[in-house]
């Protein structure tokens, strides 16, 4: 029970978030890439949120 439960946990995905959105640390060293990759994700995060809110409106107006 408590394997299946390890499997549920969605901590580390809110914790993946609030770091995406944070200002970046001036002591860690950046690349182009990496810059790229976190702007990416901080687009599709957006829009995901985004949709799920059309959708919910959607929902509740029919």
């Amino acid at each position: 029970m408590n394997r299946i439960l390890d499997y549920l946990k969605i901590g580390p995905v809110f914790a993946y978030f609030l770091r995406v959105f944070r200002k970046p640390d001036p002591n860690h060293p950046t690349n182009v890439n990496l810059r790229m990759m976190h702007g990416i994700n901080r687009i599709s995060i957006v829009m995901f949120l985004f949709c799920i809110c059309v959708m919910i409106f959607r929902a509740c107006t029919r």
